[in-house]
């Protein structure tokens, strides 16, 4: 359960840490699959693409999107494993 109402508190960031270091590591891993029809240079770029949105994301304080952010990842990495390339809406 979460400390704080609607703003993160350490304890709630510290608590999602090793989640989303985990969720990044597998969508990372999963961008190799041999699986995915990419070429060398399409997988550097969606690996790029992945560290962009967790970058961007570690700045955010506000725990619904916090949790918006890890239901996210562990979507597009249940995607990922079955060979599918998630798109993101821009």
């Amino acid at each position: 359960m979460a400390k704080g109402l609607i703003w993160a508190t350490a304890e709630d960031l510290a608590r999602n840490r090793g989640r989303v270091l985990s969720l990044y590591r597998q969508i990372l891993w999963s961008i190799n699959s041999p699986k995915l029809p990419l070429t060398f240079a399409a997988r550097l770029a969606k690996k790029a693409e992945v560290r962009a949105i967790f970058l961007l994301a570690s700045e955010e304080t506000s725990l619904h999107n916090i949790e918006d952010l890890i239901d996210t990842a562990e979507y597009s990495l249940s995607l990922l494993r079955k060979g599918e390339i998630p798109k993101y809406i821009q």
